[in-house]
């Protein structure tokens, strides 16, 4: 039997045992001295949680080496900051080492001021070091598109970051001249990889998307230094209601090709007051956190001719009952309008009418009734009512006159109710009474309620 070489097995424990403490002086500090969760479970393996940690803390720092100016727009990672959520979160979760961030789902989504960002082809090149794959989507700039010039200038709208399997989904926001950010829709093109990412999870794409500019604020989760709004609970409504539409400039530059536009200084004249004027109204209804949308013919200039229609006189709003105040008169009289009138009551076919500058307001308010929804019209002389019905329809936010304002999703069909199938087709003779496709009579009010119910001022 060979006799053992006892110096060479010492000397092959001596190396083994220098290795493996090397290798545990390098997890210590590659992992455990560093603030922040540790990599592995109690069980000494990866977990999914501890992978997305991972993948959020090296983009991370990606992002902060190109100073991209990022805050944490992931609806899910948000609804666990209410101190509900935290409160519930301490007394589940009993390994606390990332209970924001990874929130079960394999995107984490953030969201970045384009206009505070100047684009750096660096940032590809070094997420790829980084081991990150990259899916880039652009689109078209609205910002630059008019009824005179159609750009087709292309802007990034997305960077979807994939590492490891999990997705962190970047969305650029643009300022627009109402003082609001927008987003674009994400679009994937015929050349693109539909299997990059589970695109049916992403909190943002399906469509374009409009927010108020959030007041954000520095804080630290799961070890990481991250922005977030102040006001999460806010941001979280308007992500859930930011759907935007587009004004369609191609179809309104056809249309004034056919119908050019009045330009008389007595028109010009008149969206001047009706610009200011409808600022005023979305100011005013912003302070009583009332929702309104267009209506009648503001919605029909603005999806006609992305404008409006300068022989209308008038801005027409909509707003449900639900969200009638009563306090509502005094505000619009203390920002300076005069009440002309005041028809109906607050059950049934209630209407306000303004006056501001020799320019109307009509505040026509809507009742839900089964499959459709409707607002009131009443004749001051005769006491008759007319009701006005719409199929049911959700609220957009759009652009006009330099002014974030609703208007319904479906706008199309709102549009095709009000003045049928020849809507694209101007109509100066118009008569509120008889004209709307979608008018019907709906009584008289009673004599003896007149003076309540039909109020001229």
């Amino acid at each position: 039997m060979p006799r053992v070489n006892r110096t060479l097995v010492l000397s092959l424990l001596i190396v083994s045992s220098s290795v493996f403490l090397l290798f545990q002086l390098y997890y210590y500090r590659k992992y455990v001295s560093k603030p922040g969760p540790h990599i592995l479970s109690r069980t000494g393996h990866l977990t999914a949680n501890d992978v997305q940690w991972q993948t959020v803390k090296k983009f991370l720092a990606l992002a902060q080496r190109f100073r991209l100016p990022l805050f944490l727009a992931d609806t899910a990672a948000l609804t666990l900051l209410s101190q509900d959520a935290l409160r519930q979160r301490d007394r589940l979760v009993r390994e606390p080492h990332c209970s924001f961030l990874c929130t079960g789902r394999p995107i984490t989504s953030f969201a970045l001021h384009a206009n505070l960002w100047k684009y750096d082809p660096g940032l590809l090149l070094a997420a790829e070091q980084k081991g990150f794959d990259l899916l880039e989507l652009r689109g078209e700039d609205p910002r630059l598109a008019s009824l005179d010039t159609l750009s087709g200038e292309e802007i990034p709208l997305h960077f979807l970051f994939r590492l490891h399997g999990y997705i962190i989904q970047v969305v650029f926001l643009y300022e627009r001249s109402g003082n609001y950010l927008w987003h674009g829709a994400l679009r994937l093109k015929a050349n693109m990889d539909r299997s990059f990412a589970p695109f049916k999870l992403l909190d943002y794409g399906r469509h374009a998307g409009a927010y108020d500019r959030p007041e954000l604020v520095l804080t630290v989760l799961d070890g990481l230094d991250i922005r977030i709004p102040r006001n999460v609970s806010r941001f979280l409504y308007e992500q859930q209601h930011a759907h935007f539409l587009e004004c369609r400039y191609r179809d309104a530059r056809n249309f004034l090709q056919l119908y050019p536009d009045d330009s008389s200084p007595e028109a010009l004249d008149f969206r001047r007051k009706v610009k200011s004027l409808l600022h005023l109204a979305a100011r005013t209804l912003a302070h009583l956190d009332v929702p309104f949308w267009l209506s009648s013919g503001t919605c029909l200039g603005w999806f006609r001719q992305c404008s409006i229609i300068s022989y209308s006189r008038d801005v027409d709003i909509g707003i449900f009952i639900v969200d009638f105040r009563s306090d509502m008169v005094t505000a619009f009289r203390d920002a300076g309008l005069t009440l002309k009138h005041k028809f109906g009551k607050v059950e049934d076919s209630l209407e306000l009418s303004f006056l501001s500058d020799d320019v109307k307001l009509d505040v026509f308010f809507f009742y839900e009734d089964g499959d459709v929804v409707w607002n009131g019209g009443t004749q001051a002389k005769s006491g008759k009512k007319f009701k006005y019905s719409f199929p049911r329809f959700s609220l957009c936010w759009a652009e006009l006159l330099e002014l974030k304002v609703r208007v319904p999703c479906e706008t199309l069909d709102y549009v095709t109710a009000n003045y049928g199938d020849t809507w694209s087709i101007p109509l100066r003779t118009w008569d509120w009474k008889s004209s709307p496709s979608n008018v019907q009579g709906n009584g008289v009010w009673p004599p003896a309620e007149w003076a309540e119910l039909i109020q001229v001022y």
